[in-house]
């Protein structure tokens, strides 16, 4: 069942949420020990907590439009009193005085939390390889990898642990494990989904989406949880918009630009870019324009981005001192027990990217490298304006391959970095994008395919994304 059917079998009394929660944690229990798609599983509160949402529809109450729904969380959204960690040694035994607003949406609307998923550590990767609690493996194939850096979420979903899970997404780290996994992962507008309570890594870059196994689902969690929120500056001062309402709208009318520079990248596999191309026939089968659009900085984004994250993330983890939070390692005076904390505690690529982004920022270098950067994101919105001038939404592979073997890239970032190659342009414009499922390589390794639009484009980019989903099936 869809967490929409679930959801409304338990409103209705037809099922209760306690027994929808158990078959999800005997499914977790029986898989959890190859996948690792979890840091932990809260199987207690989960249960406590459908057992409120049965006595709620006993009572004639709604519990809300997730009731009943086992739903993941990645382990850098904060639940007070529970452990997060980000997948990191230096947050070992930190549990949050607060919860994040999307995780309190959830709850408000009666999901139900089962645990917290495995990253790459501070969401800082594309494979889910860089954590401190070891590497999660792809539901498809146990020896590949599931994306990342939100792969343990992926994997969740496409593993049917829960129906629903939340990621974060800073240059993909949403659609490329959910296209990796083979589900339906949402990047919203900057700004559509409250990011109080996510544990930063680049602030102007971070969103929170939702993983589903279908379109739909997708939409459900995504009106869930966005919205404006005053705890957030960032946040749009407007409600989340209605996106099941206009699933089934169709694209007839619709214009679709399928982008050049992403589509024809260097990498790319021709399976992968075989699945773009039906896609884009199968859009204008269902009534949609389809051309060739460019968009040119695009190329650019990937080097812009490996200057802009780093140094937000430079400037973001200066925090985890040894003084307030997790882990601290002792030493004759305060730089040394600084120093010493920060070595234990970050893993080599955390302190990789601290390093570049100190340096960018540094004195002498900033305008060659950190400036220059945020001229190309300019030059990158100005050039999705342009296209968005001529095309409702446009096209494009999510991931330049199918998931790879677990080790392949470990020891060659740049190799790693390729991965969001397809991703990272939309985060660097603010704009939403969502990846949909279509079809399989010759391994039968999932492919997906990636709808893009502009900022608060989302009821367009829904419409798209079902339809390319329906030609799927």
């Amino acid at each position: 069942m869809t967490a929409l059917e679930l959801a409304a079998a338990v409103r209705s009394g037809e099922r209760r949420a306690r027994d929808v929660v158990e078959e999800h944690l005997a499914r977790l229990d029986a898989r959890e020990g190859d996948v690792h798609a979890f840091n932990l599983v809260t199987a207690d509160a989960a249960l406590a907590a459908a057992d409120a949402v049965d006595a709620a529809v006993a009572r004639g109450d709604d519990p809300g439009g997730l009731a009943g729904v086992p739903v993941a969380l990645k382990d850098n959204l904060c639940t007070r009193g529970v452990p997060t960690t980000c997948s990191s040694k230096i947050l070992e035994g930190w549990r949050p005085p607060y919860t994040a607003t999307v995780v309190e949406r959830v709850v408000a609307a009666g999901g139900i939390p089962v645990g917290k998923t495995n990253l790459d550590e501070f969401a800082m990767g594309s494979s889910t390889e860089n954590s401190a609690f070891g590497p999660t493996r792809n539901p498809h194939a146990l020896d590949r990898v599931p994306g990342g850096s939100s792969g343990g979420s992926a994997a969740a979903v496409a593993a049917e642990f829960a129906p629903l899970a939340l990621g974060s997404d800073t240059g993909g780290s949403i659609r490329q494990p959910a296209a990796l996994c083979g589900v339906v992962g949402v990047k919203p507008t900057y700004g559509r989904v409250s990011r109080y309570g996510l544990v930063a890594f680049a602030s102007s870059l971070d969103q929170i989406g939702p993983f589903a196994a279908t379109v739909e689902d997708a939409a459900l969690l995504l009106e869930v949880v966005g919205g404006h929120d005053r705890l957030d500056s960032t946040s749009i001062p407007e409600p989340a918009p209605s996106l099941r309402a206009v699933l089934e709208q169709g694209v007839d009318g619709l214009r679709i630009g399928v982008i050049d520079e992403l589509t024809d990248a260097e990498g790319i596999q021709p399976e992968v870019a075989s699945a773009v191309e039906q896609a884009a026939l199968a859009l204008e089968k269902a009534g949609a324009t389809v051309e060739r659009v460019s968009v040119p900085s695009a190329e650019y984004g990937l080097s812009a981005y490996y200057l802009i994250a780093p140094a937000e993330a430079s400037s973001n983890l200066a925090r985890y001192d040894g003084v307030r939070y997790g882990l601290r390692v002792d030493g004759p005076d305060t730089a040394t027990m600084n120093a010493r904390t920060r070595d234990a505690g970050f893993g080599p690529e955390v302190k990789r990217r601290i390093m570049l982004g100190t340096y960018a920022l540094s004195a002498g270098y900033y305008d060659a490298y950190y400036g220059q950067a945020q001229r190309i994101r300019t030059l990158i919105i100005r050039d999705f304006d342009r296209a968005y001038d001529t095309f409702d939404a446009l096209l494009s592979p999510t991931a330049p391959t199918t998931a790879f073997e677990l080790g392949a890239k470990t020891t060659d970032p740049l190799s790693m970095y390729l991965s969001d190659v397809c991703t990272i342009p939309t985060n660097l414009a603010g704009h939403p994008a969502m990846s949909v499922p279509f079809g399989a390589d010759g391994s039968g390794l999932p492919i997906g395919v990636q709808v893009l639009a502009p900022a608060l484009g989302e009821p367009v980019m829904f419409r798209v994304a079902r339809a390319i989903e329906a030609a799927a099936q």
